[in-house]
């Protein structure tokens, strides 16, 4: 339970830092917080820890945790990264993954059909988590797995952000299915070029998102 109030506290600080309520170099004052959220400090410490390991959050010792806004070259940098290492998976994926994989693969996609039926994107966010690292795992090699999903986590609130763009879930899923195609066929470079692609244009999708509420903060 107080995991996932950590959870959840962390998807709100998210929000606040992303719309424009914190700004870069922000502190973040633990005790107040903690009585807006009507939590205990150790719930919050959690979420802040999650923050920092997403790079939105900074903890400078003795002076607490501060907003921290990545740069657009910076992000743009990491989700070209991204793209790559998981294009290198979705290769040696397609050689090596499993039967049941595939079947969880499956299964992952169907879900993340519901969640756009519901127009739920953080539900929709849960199941495309769950297919990439299906993926991971897949590649059959315990290192690139391990650090992709470092990776994945350290941009995983850009990556759940770019999904509330209007018609970007529907577009995710075809892409989805692109790639699963591509993993049964045993086709290498198609999952690799899928994946890239897939990767690439969340980044594009996260940049343009900023952009518009940067806008209409202005």
């Amino acid at each position: 339970m107080e995991q996932r109030r950590a959870d959840s506290i962390a998807e709100e600080l998210e929000e606040r830092i992303f719309d424009g309520s914190y700004s870069d170099g922000d502190r973040l004052d633990e005790v107040r917080l903690a009585e807006q959220f009507g939590v205990s400090r150790t719930p919050l410490r959690e979420a802040l820890q999650r923050l920092a390991r997403s790079g939105l959050v900074e903890h400078i010792p003795r002076r607490g945790a501060f907003v921290r806004q990545p740069g657009v070259v910076e992000l743009m940098e990491m989700f070209e990264v991204m793209a790559e290492v998981e294009a290198v998976c979705g290769r040696l994926a397609a050689k090596r993954i499993s039967d049941q994989a595939l079947l969880d693969l499956h299964d992952a996609n169907n879900k993340c059909q519901k969640a756009i039926d519901a127009q739920d994107p953080d539900s929709y966010y849960i199941e495309n988590e769950r297919f990439h690292k299906i993926i991971y795992r897949e590649s059959g090699n315990a290192f690139l797995a391990s650090e992709t999903g470092t990776l994945h986590r350290r941009l995983q609130p850009f990556r759940r952000q770019q999904l509330r763009l209007r018609g970007r879930m529907a577009q995710s899923m075809s892409e989805h299915k692109a790639i699963l195609e591509a993993l049964e066929q045993g086709n290498s470079e198609a999952a690799a070029d899928a994946l890239r692609s897939h990767v690439a244009i969340q980044g594009e999708k996260f940049h343009s998102l900023m952009a518009t509420l940067k806008s209409a903060a202005e």
